[in-house]
């Protein structure tokens, strides 16, 4: 056996064998990393390479339909009296205006440029998702969650639900854009009347499912408001559940508005619904498609991406998918 020379470490006899104190709480500690649940998410989700590749898409989309429109000057009408600039396709537009990001869509019936019509049409259809869905979510969740949670207002609200999901959707939106003005904020009472009931169905089915847990019931006898049990013991559980619906739901009302306005019941204003019904005749016209498939495949990109993005962000939500 070899021997170890103790002088060697330069430390005293007594600061080798010092005496360790024993202290029963820090015995007690359990050694574990931090956890902090959205660093979690965002690990989960950045870890795909498809997802940064969306993100970069939307940023794209978003950069276009809010920040372009700030520093292009776009005129509708700024071309109408001249009759050879309207209907053009992409290499007509630039061999007449010269080679401009302005025209590598064509021109419109007014002799407008396509591609700048779009992007501004898309904010304006994109804004009004966001705000749909930030109403319609937040109404949605909270009233779902105390239907869920109150038995006396399960029944009010059971009924009220029979009756109005009953109706359909589109309908109760067509009528009152018909009796009122066409405008943005019409369409957002439109899409907002109603449009938190099923989301609010959704949430209360959930949270009749977790109700009657143990903490929950231990919460209701301490005399906890059900408010609070509903925004506290509840909701942080339905992370995920949540980020599927606005994954569903903003997608769904810029569909919404493009199908509304190709049937002439949409805004008044320019946006995606709006320029896709001005361009319906150009969809069988030779030479003139660009006017109707540009704005569609705009929205069906616009949707597309939001959507997979969000259930992307829903999966990544789940604390299982952080193991």
């Amino acid at each position: 056996m070899q021997s170890i020379d103790l002088n060697q470490f330069g430390l005293s006899e007594e600061e080798l064998f010092s005496r360790v104190d024993h202290n029963e709480l820090d015995s007690e500690k359990i050694m574990a990393p931090r956890y902090s649940y959205w660093n979690s998410v965002f690990r989960v989700f950045f870890r795909k390479k498809l997802n940064i590749a969306l993100l970069s898409i939307l940023a794209l989309i978003l950069a276009f339909a809010y920040i372009y429109p700030l520093f292009a000057e776009y005129d509708k009408f700024g071309n109408l009296l001249d009759a050879s600039a309207k209907h053009l396709s992409p290499s007509a537009a630039i061999k007449k205006f010269g080679f401009s990001i302005h025209w590598i869509l064509g021109t419109g019936a007014a002799g407008q440029s396509t591609f700048d019509a779009i992007w501004f049409g898309s904010r304006i259809s994109i804004s009004l998702a966001m705000v749909c869905g930030v109403i319609n979510l937040t109404i949605g969740v909270i009233m779902g969650a105390i239907w869920g949670f109150s038995k006396k207002i399960d029944i009010v609200m059971m009924e009220v639900y029979n009756i109005l999901a009953n109706v359909p959707y589109i309908l109760i939106v067509a009528v009152l854009v018909m009796i009122l003005t066409s405008s943005f904020w019409t369409l957002v009472l439109a899409m907002t009347i109603t449009g938190w009931l099923g989301i609010a169905y959704f949430i209360r089915t959930q949270v009749v499912i977790i109700r009657n847990r143990e903490y929950n019931l231990a919460s209701r006898c301490l005399g906890t408001p059900l408010l609070k049990i509903a925004m506290r013991n509840i909701l942080p559980f339905m992370t995920s559940v949540i980020v599927t619906l606005a994954a569903t739901e903003i997608p769904s009302y810029i569909s919404m508005e493009v199908f509304l306005g190709f049937i002439g019941m949409g805004l008044s204003e320019m946006s995606l619904g709006r320029l896709i019904y001005e361009a319906e005749s150009a969809m069988v016209t030779p030479g003139w498609e660009f006017e109707f498939w540009s704005p569609v495949v705009i929205a069906s990109i616009i949707t597309v991406v939001l959507y997979v993005v969000g259930q992307n962000l829903a999966d990544a939500s789940d604390p299982r998918t952080h193991m």
